[in-house]
């Protein structure tokens, strides 16, 4: 049986509640991953900044992944790996953005830069995140060093027509993805959750079959299904579907969570519990 050897888990929809919060039970769960040495990690669309509340009520002491796996940090945020858009197609993003009338948002290094103070979902954001936006008068003045792009919308429809002119306009030059309903994430080519579990493995030296992976996982309205599709674009798959591609480290599974609570909790323990045994399988068990 595989010995797991590091779990890496989403936060949003997974590790923290809807309201942002991490609970007594997350931190529980990694605390038992710690005491049976078992590594623990983080991969998030959330950008570096976005991930240093987490990292002392968990003990995080290895690197984590942000921006979708653009960029790979240590805990004390330190970049040491990363991905970013080239200008060109960071201005095209962001005109074709412009053209559907969806607000934009631009991450660049530690800032967070917006046009429009009063755009939807900011407040949202701040609570998230932990930091206001720099307001700009013109964002494309700004497109050194850019980590993200972002189209927000409460108009799903809309961004799904946006996302889609986005892609046909950008084609292999950028990443695009919902990160939620209402965000349109635009990040350098190449990269996605899948990918950062790739290169955080790498670095770490850790086979495929020793890492178990949580992803997006509560099944509320408010969040799309979790999608993982491989780099070879051979399969398609999201709750508890593996992919089933020969390449070891696209088997990367995200589970599901149950709903009103954090779904790695319970699975995180179970991880603890069943070191040696297949636990990225048997931990379905302690979904739903």
């Amino acid at each position: 049986m595989n010995r797991i050897s590091l779990v890496i888990s989403d936060v949003d929809g997974t590790l923290v509640t809807t309201d942002k919060v991490l609970t007594e039970r997350s931190r529980d769960a990694v605390s038992r991953l710690d005491a049976a040495r078992i590594g623990f990690s983080l991969v998030s669309s959330r950008p570096p900044f976005g991930l240093r509340m987490l990292v002392e009520p968990l003990g995080l002491r290895l690197p984590m992944g942000a921006f979708n796996g653009g960029a790979l940090v240590a805990p004390d945020l330190t970049v040491l790996e990363q991905r970013l858009l080239p200008p060109d197609a960071a201005r095209e993003a962001i005109a074709v953005l412009r053209s559907f009338g969806v607000d934009i948002w631009v991450f660049a290094g530690d800032r967070w830069m917006a046009d429009n103070p009063g755009s939807a979902y900011v407040e949202r954001e701040v609570r998230t995140i932990r930091l206001r936006p720099i307001i700009v008068e013109r964002l494309e003045g700004q497109l050194d060093a850019v980590g993200k792009i972002v189209g927000v919308s409460d108009d799903f429809e809309h961004l799904n027509a946006c996302e889609a002119a986005a892609r046909r306009a950008l084609g292999d030059r950028a990443s695009i993805a919902r990160s939620q309903l209402y965000y349109l994430d635009v990040t350098p080519a190449g990269t996605d959750k899948g990918v950062a579990v790739v290169d955080l493995a790498r670095r770490l030296g850790i086979p495929a079959a020793g890492i178990a992976t949580i992803g997006d996982g509560e099944r509320r309205r408010d969040v799309p299904k979790e999608r993982f599709q491989c780099r070879h674009g051979e399969c398609q798959s999201g709750g508890e579907t593996a992919c089933q591609c020969r390449d070891p480290l696209e088997r990367s599974r995200w589970l599901r969570g149950s709903g009103r609570t954090p779904g790695s909790a319970a699975r995180t323990r179970h991880l603890a519990r069943a070191r040696r045994s297949d636990a990225v399988t048997s931990a379905k068990s302690d979904v739903g």
